[in-house]
């Protein structure tokens, strides 16, 4: 009879003790730069949604830390030896988060409905001949002329990036928003927790098989050290940071920079860059309105122009950015400051000189000032003020970002609403390809048509051997400044903070919820 009391005594321990077990899962809150409100990463280009894509899916390649594009989802790969005929076999034992196996039928419906929405995809799929299944776990893909960014484009980091998802959600239209997340990445999304722009939950997924590999950037294995990760939406910088310090979160993505110090010595708080991701703070001048319709007037703009003084205005710290006058960015191995004279303090007596022999008449420029957006409220002032000094009549118009945006998609006169300036901040990732670089395409706004550029893009997109497109992005950053298709104003380094319960993330250009350990 003892003995019996003690087994029922040792079995209802037991019982009592796995909720217990529940509650020593690593569960974390971390609050993002942005409330998510749309799920499909293909749909938007919104980087929040995209850091959310990274979660849920999964990707064929993926970059390392150099930059190379690696498998992921794909196990073994061949080429053709006339490098039009690529055959792909995915990796074994691929499952969604549905429970059904990943096929190539899912892999051609989620490249074709992703590159509807991509430049480099569209750019992909004019050089393919034929994008087929071949059995269950193989595709190929059949090129009807040479394109050397085929690796790339399935690598592509930034949005949109092309995730893998099954054919059932591939298939709807890339102009309608996909709201069921079912996907084959580290994470699992808890559809019912959801409640747009204010919290998203993600539970570790049991059946994700990580690469062998060490975890290099994007790419390599992703060892997963968190079984419950909820996004949630804290609006404000200061009541974020004292959550953190209070222990209520365990991770901040973007600190503000005159916050930092509340954070300095706080016991179990750590705060560092965010790897190597940075933003690069942008120019954009109207190609289709006056002035700016008149390449002179943009030369002498340019030549006004200091970065230096956009980045003491927008971030103060020198430790927190870089000057840098690649239009592929300096995260790119194409850097260069070719050809960039406001990488220098200006030479105003130029700019002037430039502005009479462009025949400018006072036309108005109107600068769109974004007042809601924390990163850009002291951006355009700069832009105003040196304009200014080399005699252009600007107008600094203010207005909230979303505002701005729809401002700055109108081709209308200046007096009926057209505009002739914005700046904007974007991540590096977008900038690095001449090919996705949207500054550098026609039909971004600002609109700056040139055949000469575009068939440099062409060149680039279709070269198979680096070292051609090596001197190809040269000329590209000599044509964008001779043409001025848009202007870096230097680059900015965002900050993040963390309690130990996050673990150490894999090194990478965004934060990715995942260890290479």
């Amino acid at each position: 009879m003892k003995k019996n009391l003690l087994l029922a005594a040792l079995a209802l321990c037991t019982a009592l003790a796995l909720p217990a077990a529940a509650l020593a899962q690593n569960n974390v809150k971390v609050v993002m730069h942005a409330p998510l409100r749309v799920l499909d990463p293909v749909f938007t280009n919104a980087y929040v949604t995209r850091n959310h894509g990274y979660l849920v899916f999964d990707t064929l390649f993926s970059l390392d830390i150099d930059g190379k594009p690696q498998p992921q989802m794909v196990g073994d790969w061949k080429l053709s030896a006339d490098k039009l005929a690529y055959s792909f076999t995915l990796r074994p034992g691929l499952k969604f988060h549905d429970g059904t196996p990943v096929t190539a039928e899912d892999v051609v419906a989620s490249l074709q409905r992703w590159a509807a929405r991509d430049v480099l995809g569209q750019q992909l799929m004019a050089a393919t001949e034929k994008l087929a299944a071949v059995d269950a776990n193989s595709f190929t893909l059949q090129l009807k002329k040479p394109f050397g960014l085929v690796l790339d484009a399935l690598a592509k980091p930034g949005s949109p990036v092309p995730f893998i998802m099954p054919k059932r959600l591939a298939s709807t239209s890339p102009n309608e928003a996909i709201t069921e997340m079912v996907g084959s990445g580290p994470y699992r999304f808890v559809q019912a927790d959801f409640q747009p722009g204010v919290k998203a939950t993600y539970l570790k997924f049991a059946d994700y098989k990580p690469r062998s590999e060490p975890a290099s950037n994007f790419a390599g294995g992703k060892q997963v050290a968190i079984d419950r990760l909820e996004v949630v939406n804290i609006a404000d910088a200061q009541t974020a940071v004292n959550a953190l310090r209070n222990g209520e979160i365990d991770f901040i993505e973007n600190v503000a920079p005159d916050l930092m110090p509340q954070l300095e010595g706080v016991k179990n708080v750590k705060t560092e860059p965010k790897a190597r991701e940075a933003n690069m703070y942008t120019l954009r001048m109207n190609w289709t309105q006056p002035p700016f319709d008149n390449v002179k007037v943009r030369r002498a703009a340019l030549a006004a122009l200091y970065q230096v003084d956009y980045l003491d205005a927008a971030v103060g710290d020198p430790k927190r950015y870089r000057v840098c006058g690649a239009v592929l960015t300096c995260a790119s191995p194409y850097k260069t400051d070719e050809g960039a004279p406001q990488v220098r303090e200006p030479d105003l007596a130029k700019a002037k000189q430039l502005l009479k022999e462009s025949g400018y008449k006072g036309e108005k420029v109107v600068v769109l000032h974004s007042t809601d957006v924390r990163s850009l409220v002291n951006i355009a002032p700069v832009t105003a003020q040196a304009l200014r000094s080399i005699g252009m009549n600007v107008d600094m118009q203010a207005m909230d970002f979303t505002t701005l945006l729809a401002r700055r998609t109108k081709k209308d006169a200046i007096d009926k609403g057209g505009w002739s300036i914005f700046q904007s901040s974007i991540v590096l990732l977008d900038l690095m390809n001449p090919v996705v670089n949207p500054n550098l395409d026609a039909g971004y706004p600002g609109w700056s048509q040139d055949e000469t550029m575009q068939k440099l893009r062409n060149q680039f997109a279709s070269e198979p051997e680096e070292a051609k497109r090596a001197q190809l992005a040269k000329d590209i950053q000599k044509r964008a400044y001779e043409q001025v298709f848009y202007v870096p104003l230097g680059e900015v380094i965002e900050y993040k903070a963390y309690t130990p319960k996050i673990g150490k993330l894999v090194d990478a250009q965004l934060p990715l919820f995942w260890s290479g350990k």
